[in-house]
């Protein structure tokens, strides 16, 4: 599990994912085999080390081969096709995902591996119609967090700045879900699709958007165990989809009283997913604590559900940060009982809930926090 909470942290669009997707969907789709990667790149590439990574018994392993004269080799063997990382140097952030599948798989390139073409394989031949069809927008992506991460911190305090990189950031990220989404649909048949649409659908899934798309896969695709596996978070997603009936719970606030969810029936609540050590959690704290002093005598109040494990600084950061509301815990980390009732994926997420005990909205984070609030609780004239 990751936090999450801003592109500006992660580095793009859903590329938090990376591990989780690593360690999940690819697990039941063919035989088990033995690999061989061969690399051509321009013969003007300087001699250097490429690294493949990818996930072997829950676990990551990193494997190097030496770049000379363009041309590098892996070899192994993986239990089903798994899908891999290839970077081209240790100092490069930038990386190339691959499909390691019984065969040769074959990347060319006329320089970096960033231009790559693949072959020789099934699944790399999909993922190569992707890459084709998602190169000018990752290109974009990459070159969009270069310059935000080059900018000067007089930069960073600018806001005009930092909005102009996230309307930027969201144009990229609205291109990039349209293309996944394209190669989805064109790829029924495609075991690349279905961890394209992990991708797609993120960590909080949005039942109404994927559930169409997941259905429109192939059968056989469908009932794989990697398939079986993602239908059962969407039918969770729909159990927990807008409009829902809210699963009711019960957790120990800091003093050890139990506080349940259905105590706040009949007024609206937020609740809250954070943890102390989840930076873009504390960054949301001051916008949180504004609304909550704005609507909290208009029938609103907030309930914070903190995955921490150190029962010290999650109760020093409801103080340092002000959190003036309910907060409950099971010190349990990735595994509070909370979360896992409620799919938390990553922090910070929230669901707000009306008086009757409905989600009504979902990741309201930021300013859009505050024009859900004054649309449900406006200011009445006396």
């Amino acid at each position: 599990m990751l936090f999450s909470g801003g592109r500006k942290y992660l580095g793009g669009m859903k590329t938090y994912l990376l591990v989780g997707l690593l360690l999940s969907g690819l697990s039941a789709w063919a035989q088990s085999g033995s690999f061989t990667v061969r690399g051509k790149l321009g013969s003007r590439t300087p001699p250097t080390q490429a690294y493949l990574v990818y996930p072997i018994a829950q676990t990551m392993k990193t494997d190097s081969a030496e770049v000379k004269k363009g041309r590098f080799t892996f070899k192994g063997s993986v239990p089903e096709p798994t899908l891999a990382y290839l970077f081209e140097n240790r100092t490069n952030r930038r990386f190339y995902k691959i499909y390691l599948e019984p065969g040769v798989i074959k990347i060319s390139s006329p320089d970096s591996i960033l231009h790559a073409s693949l072959s020789g394989t099934p699944l790399n031949v999909d993922q190569n119609r992707l890459l084709v069809l998602l190169r000018a927008t990752t290109e974009r992506r990459f070159n969009l967090l270069r310059d935000y991460r080059a900018a000067s911190l007089k930069q960073h305090q600018d806001k005009a700045f930092e909005e102009a990189y996230d309307q930027r950031s969201k144009a990229v990220d609205t291109e990039q879900e349209a293309l996944r989404k394209q190669f989805i649909q064109s790829h029924p048949q495609s075991q690349v699709s279905l961890e394209v649409l992990q991708e797609y659908g993120g960590l909080s899934l949005d039942p109404a958007e994927v559930g169409p798309l997941f259905d429109g896969l192939a059968p056989a695709l469908r009932q794989s165990k990697a398939g079986q596996q993602y239908a059962a978070r969407l039918a969770k997603a729909r159990l927990l989809a807008v409009g829902a009936q809210a699963p009711d719970f019960t957790q120990n606030a800091p003093t050890g009283k139990p506080v349940k969810l259905s105590d706040f029936r009949g007024k609206y609540v937020l609740v809250d997913f954070w943890a102390s050590w989840c930076k873009p959690c504390r960054e949301e704290n001051p916008n949180v604590v504004a609304n909550y002093n704005q609507y909290q005598n208009r029938n609103f109040t907030v309930l914070g559900v903190s995955l921490d494990r150190v029962r010290e600084a999650w109760l020093k950061a409801i103080e340092v940060d002000h959190l003036n509301w309910t907060q409950v815990s099971d010190l349990k980390f990735w595994q509070n009982e909370v979360a896992q009732l409620y799919d938390v994926q990553a922090v910070p997420q929230n669901l707000l809930i009306d008086p009757n005990g409905r989600i009504v909205a979902k990741n309201v984070r930021g300013e859009e926090l505050g024009r859900k609030l004054v649309t449900l609780l406006p200011v009445t004239e006396p």
